[in-house]
């Protein structure tokens, strides 16, 4: 099966003629390989013009399914890497894919419920609202009057999903066993991952679940407003959520017609960000626009909305730390202190010299300050990270993943709605205050609060265990004696192993020379063996199991 899912994603690429994206200078091999796409007709619409490229990706991702279409809204929130009149086709996937039939939509509504659309919902909208890569959305009304939007999952969709998944796991290997940087990136656990995070947006149960924790973090909060979700229509593949109403994210024309302050808009989008990451530990991971919408009340303190929570991320504490301390010292270019806690926190081998590490990081990081958002190229830092990442061993930390990917969406974010946002300045002093309040009295006091149960149930314990410990000292000793006598005699073993296997690659050695410089010998051992193998050919090969046996 998976070799058919492969066979139809080379189809749909030729179907589109998606060649003519990449660079004219591939390699001779790679060009012969996509000369059969060259077969493939000009792609037009239904009356005949011929698709432009943007459009011929957008419907290769759509036709191609779920990971395709996540694949190209990320895309869509980087102008930086992508051209605009990509980006502009890009923006469809965001939610506006081709939806499924309405009845099938209200069929697996009522399957789910157990009832009749109208006997649970006052009204209800066949057409829908928004259809998106893993669901669909209609509106409708409760019976008291509220306004609710219902969202199912797409039929059929995990078949294609796990198909995909698997065929990313077969790159996964192939590049973690065969390229240098493979066991160092970690793809196989990154595709791993992924499926988890995929096949989880598939429940929208745990959907309603994030939401409501998403909820009650920012709850009468001035930045940010997440819809309720009403439990009692809510199951697996069906959920029932307070339509909210509000302004798309990237609507820059009604932003701008009601007058929004963009520059607080999008300060208060990185605050967010922050907020969720470090003081909830808990944040919304799948920020792309589409999922995103601005209140319409207080244009000058412009309010968030949020809503699709499928997939949430959390950082341990110790990555937490790291991270808020890393950011902060290279807002103060305090690049000797970011290598030093590189080595700390595990993320490079602890044998990287740090005055080298110290050096690179200042090359990259250097340009990037003082500069409006406009002006950094963040796609140029990546790969300047990355190739520093190389040379000094840092390995990909799976956990980070999501972040890396919300960072990646925030920033798309902040370029279109104010461009000179000064992103370093902004994030400054929001670390430095989150620093500083861990380690206030009042913070320790609480995280001592909340571990003290776990010590008093485990401090009857302490004695016996200090008593155990004791005990067993003298035994550790005499075992470390008896393992050091282990560790001297097998020294010996392989030394003497070493000089019988020096004399038994000489003796083959000389035999092997014997065979194939003195003719007498030759001759003997042909007739011994009939002339069924060469004395040549037995030289080298006494030559080569010499050479094989001294090696081992």
């Amino acid at each position: 099966m998976v070799f058919l899912r492969l066979l139809t994603i080379l189809r749909v690429f030729a179907r589109y003629r998606l060649d003519q994206l990449l660079p004219d200078n591939l390699p001779f091999a790679a060009r012969a390989a996509l000369f059969f796409f060259k077969l493939f007709p000009q792609p037009r619409s239904t009356t005949g013009e011929k698709l432009s490229r943007g459009e011929c990706l957008r419907r290769a991702c759509e036709d191609l399914g779920p990971i395709f279409v996540k694949f190209g809204q990320l895309l869509s929130t980087r102008p930086d890497l992508v051209p605009d009149d990509i980006v502009i086709e890009l923006n469809h996937l965001q939610d506006n894919v081709a939806p499924f039939a309405s009845e099938e939509f209200q069929r697996i509504v009522e399957a789910s419920l157990g009832a009749k659309v109208s006997d649970v919902f006052a009204s209800y909208d066949a057409s829908p609202l928004a259809s998106a890569s893993v669901a669909q959305v209609h509106t409708a009304t409760l019976k008291d009057g509220r306004d609710v939007v219902i969202k199912v999952v797409r039929p059929g969709i995990e078949k294609v999903i796990a198909q995909d998944v698997e065929l990313l796991l077969m790159v996964a290997r192939w590049v973690e066993k065969n390229t240098i940087d493979g066991k160092r990136l970690h793809p196989v656990e990154i595709v791993e991952d992924y499926r988890t995070t995929i096949f989880d947006e598939l429940d929208l149960q745990r959907e309603a679940a994030n939401g409501s924790q998403l909820r009650r973090n920012f709850l009468n909060s001035p930045l940010l407003y997440v819809p309720e979700v009403y439990w009692d229509y809510t199951r697996h593949n069906v959920l029932v959520m307070e339509r909210i109403y509000g302004i798309p994210v990237t609507d820059m024309a009604a932003l701008n017609a009601q007058n929004t302050n963009l520059k607080k808009l999008a300060e208060r989008g990185v605050e967010i960000f922050f907020t969720q990451v470090f003081d909830h530990n808990f944040f919304h991971a799948d920020m792309h626009p589409g999922n995103i919408f601005v209140a319409t009340q207080h244009p000058q303190l412009p309010q968030y909305i949020a809503v699709d929570m499928a997939i949430v991320g959390s950082l341990t504490r110790e990555d937490q730390y790291y991270l808020a301390r890393n950011l902060l010292a290279m807002f103060r270019r305090d690049y000797r202190q970011v290598a030093e806690l590189h080595v700390q926190s595990g993320w490079v081998p602890n044998y990287v010299r740090v005055e080298e590490l110290e050096a690179a990081i200042r090359t990259v990081c250097e340009p990037i300050f003082e500069k409006p958002l406009k002006e950094i190229s963040f796609a140029n830092v990546l790969l300047s990270l990355f190739r520093t990442a190389r040379r000094f061993d840092m390995e990909v930390q799976p956990q980070l993943v999501l972040l890396q990917k919300t960072l990646l969406n925030i920033e798309g974010l902040g370029r279109q709605l104010y461009p000179d946002l000064d992103l370093w300045a902004t994030a400054h002093p929001y670390l430095e205050r989150w620093l500083k309040n861990r380690f206030h009295p009042k913070s320790l006091w609480r995280e001592l609060k909340r571990t003290a149960p776990d010590w008093m149930e485990k401090f009857p314990q302490v004695p016996d265990l200090v008593f155990n410990s004791m005990k067993q000292l003298p035994h550790m000793s005499q075992r470390l004696d008896e393992l050091s006598h282990e560790l001297i005699a097998r020294k010996k073993h392989q030394r003497h192993l070493g000089r019988r296997k020096l004399i038994a690659a000489l003796a083959f050695g000389a035999a092997g020379y014997l065979l194939y410089r003195d003719p007498q010998t030759a001759m003997l051992v042909n007739d011994w063996l009939n002339n069924d193998i060469p004395a040549a050919a037995l030289a080298l090969i006494a030559i080569g199991v010499a050479a094989l046996w001294f090696k081992k």
